[in-house]
């Protein structure tokens, strides 16, 4: 393979945090100047002494590294799973490990993508640690091939002599040894690198840091305040702006007051949208100000018209007719298994639109060259397809003239995988060319103009034979968003032999994205939860119904039978609480049961305990894997208790979270358990398998405490009443 810098200084350039919480930029673009604002001088210094090992990483001449980070950095962890990976291969001693971005240049640091030959840099689908775990290793290998060459090359040995050990390499016939560090100005780069393919790299266990308790990179630096995000950006001559969307999603807009906006202090420019009215201003405060006096005239849209809560009378009827849907996944002959079903079991299941609520509000810094022709953006994004995130095609200028510098991001959950606010960005600071703008959307805009999980039902019928097995499944979903709708109602695990699922389609011109494991969500709850319906039906325990139908996949059924050791499922449950169970698939495998109680006068429902046991695969770095988990839990409990966006003729209901509640911390668990089962598979991601658990092990126990079923999303305190009277 071609040595990965030739022909890239791209790569070189670089984003390094340092000790004192500000930054360092090394850029080729000419744009910026240096930017060098540290107490700690020493730090720099070390720093800017650093060599190139390889595209991946950067050797100082005391041994520390600087191991690039691909991937986006949104509390997932992939700032320390990544370069874990890297580090172990390369032999290098974690404690002498920095991390920072890499440039966003998918050529070089790109995982494969989901098409055959192509590469991604795109923090999604719970594919990072995936995706990159052998990039990584065949990286960290190479870099330490270039160690073991350039002693080699100083020795004058056989390559084939040298071995290493943490941060050393070794010719144990003559007894020699050179420290990393050591190498660092003695570096000779090989005419090729080798590809090394998994026979070639660390058998597991030989592994030193990987699946080890370590300590994530970027936390200590969110604890004391000195991480960057993207709204932290300054930058000299910076200017603001903002836009005004409305609530009306695809509405037109026409300004009725434009003279009295400008005449505002502070106002620059007004920037029109074809769905929005932008405002750039000297200050923040400003731009919200003349935000805020804005008179505008929304035009009719797509949605105008649409009631979100009064649609699925409409959607049922769909589901019920014989139209034919687009088929999502078909195994064997549904039709005939249900026509000879000694028994049929079916139900319709709803839920709501949600929002992302991610912590940081969207936001960017662009800055356009006077000439247009080049442009650096700072931004918390889960990067796309496009590495340079449209920016080139909006401005008309090559890939190579555009630098994205990556942040960190305050919470994504697929949200940021969309760059709508980037180039609403790009286009105020082409406008302002050459300041830079800072574009901020406030809770408002975010929640009013979101991307959200799509709203949709679910109708499914299961099949049940004389012996009580489950023979057939049929799952139709009719909603907007294909895929994002769609996933998740496969059942590879579960044995059933005749399975179909099929997808209606349905539009209202209301804006929709990835959430958090999106439509495994919905679908997961209506299977787990008819699944239930068929175990109480057939007089069976919901555990022992789940451990029937997982005969033929042993690593799904260990998870569910050491959940169900964990919770104690075969002991009664504590007075005025009960238990429910669920197995969701989102890479890795897991099964969560959680234990509830309910208020029956006020509707609100408690989850005390929740105990999960996941198969992840290689657990890269298991303390984070549990972290991931706890996070989702609390996630999903937050959705399918409380979280929903309602639109009335079009328009959203909610604008902040007076109006759209989240869990609290007094509302949490008392107690969340995760067991992570031993395996050598590949890993598998961990980001997405907790929160589509939550729905239905919520509405198992909650049959299990009062005999009622729930069947709209999420379970407010209205609804869960609702369900106790009928």
């Amino acid at each position: 393979m071609p040595h990965p810098n030739t022909n890239t200084s791209t790569s070189r350039r670089q984003f390094l945090k340092t000790t004192g919480g500000t930054a360092l930029f090394i850029g080729t673009s000419g744009l910026l100047p240096t930017l060098i604002s540290c107490s700690d001088k020493d730090r720099i210094t070390k720093t800017l002494a650093q060599h190139e090992l390889t595209a991946w990483v950067r050797l100082a001449e005391d041994g520390s590294l600087t191991i690039f980070n691909p991937a986006a950095e949104m509390g997932q962890g992939s700032m320390t799973s990544l370069p874990l990976l890297f580090a172990e291969e390369m032999d290098a001693d974690w404690n002498q490990v920095q991390v920072a971005f890499s440039p966003q240049v998918t050529e070089i640091y790109g995982s494969p993508g989901w098409a055959p030959g192509t590469k991604l840099m795109f923090t999604v689908g719970s594919r990072t640690t995936n995706s990159y775990y052998n990039v990584m290793r065949n990286a960290g290998a190479q870099a330490r091939y270039v160690l073991m060459y350039s002693a080699a090359q100083h020795w004058q040995v056989p390559l084939d002599e040298l071995e290493t050990e943490p941060h050393r390499v070794l010719h144990r016939p003559s007894g020699k040894a050179l420290s990393f560090g050591e190498l660092a100005s003695l570096l000779q780069m090989p005419e090729t690198l080798p590809e090394f393919g998994p026979d070639q790299l660390k058998d597991p266990t030989e592994f030193r840091w990987v699946g080890k308790e370590i300590a994530r990179t970027e936390i200590p630096a969110k604890v004391d305040g000195s991480a960057r995000f993207a709204c932290d950006i300054r930058l000299p001559e910076m200017i603001y702006g903002v836009l005004e969307r409305g609530n009306l999603h695809g509405s037109r807009p026409t300004l009725r007051n434009e003279s009295d906006i400008l005449a505002m202090k502070g106002v620059l420019k007004i920037v029109p949208f074809e769905y929005a009215i932008g405002v750039v201003a000297e200050t923040l405060e400003a731009a919200l100000t003349a935000k805020n006096r804005l008179e505008i005239s929304w035009s009719e849209a797509p949605a105008t018209g649409f009631n979100s809560q009064e649609i699925f009378s409409s959607y049922a009827n769909r589901a019920r007719s014989g139209e034919a849907g687009e088929t999502v996944h078909e195994s064997g002959d549904v039709s005939a298994a249900l026509a000879s079903a000694v028994k049929v079991y079916s139900g319709e299941f709803r839920n709501d639109y949600v929002y992302h609520a991610q912590m940081e509000p969207l936001n960017a810094v662009a800055r356009i060259s006077e000439d247009g022709q080049k442009a650096e953006v700072w931004v918390g994004s889960q990067q796309g397809p496009d590495s340079k995130l449209g920016v080139p095609g909006l401005l008309g200028i090559p890939p190579e003239n555009v630098d994205i510098h990556l942040q960190y991001l305050g919470g994504g959950f697929g949200r940021r995988s969309m760059n709508d606010f980037v180039t609403e960005c790009v286009l105020l600071a082409k406008e302002m060319a050459p300041r830079p703008v800072k574009l901020l959307w406030t809770r408002e805009d975010d929640v009013r103009y979101g991307a959200y999980r799509p709203l949709s039902l679910q109708h499914l019928k299961a099949g049940v034979d004389g012996k009580g097995r489950v023979t057939a499944l049929y799952h139709c979903v009719v909603g907007d968003g294909g895929n994002l709708v769609a996933s998740g109602s496969r059942n590879d695990h579960y044995d059933i032999p005749n399975q179909c699922a099929e997808w209606r389609e349905t539009s209202h011109g209301v804006r929709l994205k990835h959430w958090r494991s999106v439509g495994h969500g919905p679908n997961k709850y209506a299977i787990e939860c008819l699944l239930d319906e068929v175990a109480a039906g057939e007089g069976m325990d919901p555990v022992a119904l789940r451990r029937n139908l997982m005969a033929r996949s042993p690593r799904a059924l260990a998870t569910l039978n050491r959940a169900a050791e964990m919770a104690g499922w075969d002991t009664p449950a504590p007075e005025g609480r009960a238990r429910g169970v669920a197995f969701v698939e989102h890479g890795s495998l897991g099964t969560g049961i959680c234990e509830i109680s309910v208020n029956r006068s006020s509707g609100d429902i408690r989850v005390h305990r929740f105990w999960c046991a996941l198969d992840a695969g290689v657990a890269v770095h298991p303390d984070n894997i549990r972290a991931q988990m706890e996070g989702g839990l609390i996630m999903g409990m937050s959705s399918v208790l409380k979280e929903r966006i309602t639109i009335v003729d079009g328009h959203v209901q909610q604008s902040n979270y007076s109006d759209y509640p989240l869990l609290r911390m007094n509302e949490a668990p008392e107690s969340i358990e995760v067991d992570i089962l031993p395996s050598s598979d590949h890993p598998e991601g961990v980001g997405e398998t907790a929160t589509p658990m939550v729905a239905c092990a919520i509405a198992n126990a909650f049959f299990r405490l009062t005999g009622k079923r729930l069947r709209h999303l999420p379970f407010t305190p209205e609804r869960v009443r609702e369900a106790l009277a009928s």
